[in-house]
């Protein structure tokens, strides 16, 4: 697979993880509890960073949310998590971070709106305040523009000066530079207070797929500056997968972007680490990054009226999930394995010889067998109602055959 060539930025430390083209592409996400529910709080950025989230950031939208976090760290450090933690504030944060000087330490990085830090005010004090805070503790900060809160002076400064010209834009394309003049704007403005260009990520975050493209690709023209991609609001369910997929795809494989949340709506009483996930198969999807194990299955056909192929794929996958934790520390490289769950003879057996591990399993009038293939050789084949622990089995040994020692694994058995 061809290597995606990254844009040039600087690199900015947050707490232990650096964001930049010198580094991977980082995947992060955010909590929706009240932050002042400490523990409801640890337990959420603990399960999102076991999901495999690099940064979490919390709300810090009040002086109980702003009293939590040093509890929170403290919290997730006796857990011996590390998770750099980022405290997102709007219109108070300039009060929050001098009236909490602990809450300002504690936090790795302070994410700052340009558009409504300073709301209702002629000058900048309040986003200055917060700037000095950061230069004060040595922390980065993610300036980051939202359309939903751009900046309503300057959208109205420019649209004006837009009407005047002989030929004006359009009102989506003064827009879209509104919001690119707000962030670099900022930008400047905190390096004249006293933040290192290093310390700063910017943002442009919109709701549709077609603007945060181009969006994006005029601030990756314009500074070196790390991006942080995503949607403002994805959605629910599907909507907000493929919304944010069709989103990040097209910068991702262009190079740009340094950071990625994917801000999905969960249902009801749903599983906060969604985003985590979809992020990590974005990334792995495209070859970007690897994360677990890759789990190639057809989707079906009258070929296939047995559903226990589906029904395999799926505890392959889960069982993946499962041993990874436990994989990722012992066995370096996993996470680049490729198994194959095949439901008939159409594609099965060559689907299966392009994977690590295959199997191909009996469709309609079909002899009742699985081959099973591993580094595309025919290993053996399986028979009866244990072909679920069998193949389960095989996974394992490959696995601590492949990458439990630095030598190249030799073929587990004869080829039968």
């Amino acid at each position: 697979m061809p290597e995606i060539q990254r844009r040039k930025t600087i690199t900015v430390r947050v707490g232990r993880v650096r964001v930049g083209s010198e580094a991977p592409v980082v995947v992060q996400s955010m909590t929706n509890t009240d932050t002042a529910d400490v523990e409801g709080t640890i337990q959420q950025v603990a399960a999102l960073a076991g999901a495999g989230s690099e940064l979490v950031r919390v709300t810090v939208n009040n002086d109980a949310a702003a009293k939590a976090v040093p509890y929170i760290v403290e919290g997730l450090a006796k857990l011996g998590l590390d998770v750099p933690i980022v405290g997102d504030f709007h219109y108070n944060g300039h009060q929050l971070l001098k009236k909490y000087p602990d809450c300002a330490t504690s936090l790795a990085k302070y994410r700052i709106n340009p558009g409504n830090v300073s709301v209702g005010r002629k000058n900048d004090d309040n986003f200055r305040a917060m700037i000095e805070v950061a230069v004060e503790n040595q922390k980065p900060v993610r300036i980051g523009v939202n359309w939903g809160s751009l900046d309503q002076a300057l959208l109205t400064r420019m649209m004006d000066e837009n009407s005047k010209l002989a030929e004006p834009l359009d009102a989506r394309d003064v827009m879209m530079e509104a919001m690119c003049r707000s962030a670099l704007d900022s930008a400047a403005a905190a390096e004249r207070y006293g933040l290192r260009h290093d310390q700063i990520i910017i943002s442009g975050k919109v709701s549709g797929v077609r603007d945060l493209l181009d969006v994006y690709e005029m601030l990756a023209a314009r500074c070196d500056y790390p991006l942080h991609l995503g949607l403002t609001e994805a959605g629910m369910g599907m909507k907000g997968i493929v919304a944010s997929t069709a989103g990040l795809a097209p910068l991702l494989l262009k190079g740009i972007g340094d950071t990625i949340r994917v801000s999905l709506t969960p249902k009801p009483g749903g599983d906060r680490t969604e985003e985590v996930l979809t992020a990590q198969q974005i990334l792995q999807s495209l070859g970007i990054r690897s994360f677990t194990p890759q789990v190639t299955a057809c989707p079906g056909c009258g070929r296939t009226t047995s559903t226990f192929f589906q029904e395999l794929a799926q505890q392959i996958q889960s069982y993946l999930r499962e041993s990874m934790p436990v994989w990722r520390e012992q066995y370096p490289g996993v996470e680049e394995l490729k198994l194959a769950v095949m439901g008939c003879v159409v594609n099965g057996p060559g689907e299966s010889k392009h994977a690590n591990i295959g199997i191909s399993l009996p469709g309609t009038f079909e002899e009742p067998v699985a081959p099973v293939y591993v580094d595309g050789r025919l290993m053996t084949t399986l028979r009866g109602d244990t072909i679920v622990q069998d193949f389960t089995k095989i996974l394992d040994e490959y696995v601590r055959s492949r990458y439990g020692s630095t030598e190249k694994a030799e073929q587990l058995v004869e080829v039968h």
